[in-house]
């Protein structure tokens, strides 16, 4: 099938034409139609999984029904399959749902939604991904995992991400910033600098997770040092935090929850930066370092 030969509804909260319209000047033909006709296509056979899976198991997911991040996903794949092969680590890449099983989700130490976007779980699916992650299963979401503006699934935004996506920069879309690393002693930011500068597609949230009872912000982005704001056509509009966290950790039950912002970019993974932001999350979501979410 091909993938611009999608259906479903339109995106809450923007219309059509301005849909379309903000795809046609940037995104260009696939991801027009994506943008406008989300699928709601849920696979039922899983895909084949090794006969035997080292510790810990990484289970990589990057399907999209929505967006697709056609550079960075692959981009970040490759970078995951190497950190998987220095350290010793079975990786499993799959866009087929129908992984999250019971029975199949017992295999594996965490889940990185890399890039993920739409629609991607039928209800049942959902659930085995809900209780595996309550029973202790580490997840990491990177970007487009955070960044849609309509979810079908409350839990998925409310509790496991934390925050709404609402919007990210245009005028331009890609800008450089000063990243501040707030926590130094996370096995992800162990070892960074105070503060680096980073080009990307900033995001922004209708509330900040910094907020919310057992979240731990690990780092945020100056707004001073960009323009916050989605500019297109006749519209300026405001996406400014103050405090505009972009990384940030919480337990979701026993489950360790990690979500980054950064990576819309192909060349973010392999920023220095961000890969060791990356493979520090994945230990830490699979329980090889830090501590936390034993409860």
């Amino acid at each position: 099938m091909s993938e611009c030969r999608r259906s479903g509804r339109v995106i809450r909260g923007l219309t059509l034409g301005v849909m379309l319209s903000l795809a046609v000047g940037l995104l260009g033909g696939c991801n027009v139609w994506r943008l406008a006709f989300p699928s709601h296509q849920h696979e039922a056979v899983p895909p084949s999984l090794p006969a035997k899976l080292g510790t810990p198991a990484i289970l990589v997911f990057s399907k999209t029904n929505g967006y697709r991040h056609g550079e960075a996903i692959p981009a970040g794949l490759a970078m995951f399959e190497k950190i998987a092969d220095r350290r010793g680590w079975s990786l499993v890449r799959t866009e087929n749902g129908a992984v999250f099983d019971e029975r199949l989700l017992s295999r594996f130490d965490v889940t990185v939604w890399h890039n993920s976007s739409g629609d991607t779980l039928s209800p049942k699916q959902r659930a085995a991904l809900k209780s595996w992650i309550e029973s202790g299963g580490g997840f990491v979401g990177i970007h487009g995992a955070g960044g849609d503006p309509s979810y079908d699934w409350e839990w998925y935004v409310e509790e496991l991400i934390g925050a709404q996506f609402i919007g990210h920069t245009l005028g331009p879309q890609f800008q450089e910033a000063r990243v501040v690393v707030e926590d130094r002693e996370h096995p992800g930011t162990r070892g960074l600098d105070e503060t680096f500068f980073h080009v990307e597609e900033w995001y922004s949230f209708d509330r900040n997770p910094r907020d919310r009872p057992g979240y731990r912000v690990l780092m945020s982005v100056d707004e001073s040092t960009y323009s916050p704001r989605l500019r297109l056509f006749f519209t300026d509009r405001d996406l400014s935090m103050g405090d505009h966290p972009v990384v940030w950790t919480h337990c979701v039950g026993r489950g360790r929850v990690f979500f980054s912002a950064l990576g819309h970019q192909a060349a973010a993974y392999e920023k220095a930066e961000i890969v060791g932001l990356l493979e520090g999350a994945v230990a830490w979501a699979a329980r090889v370092e830090g501590r936390g979410c034993d409860g």
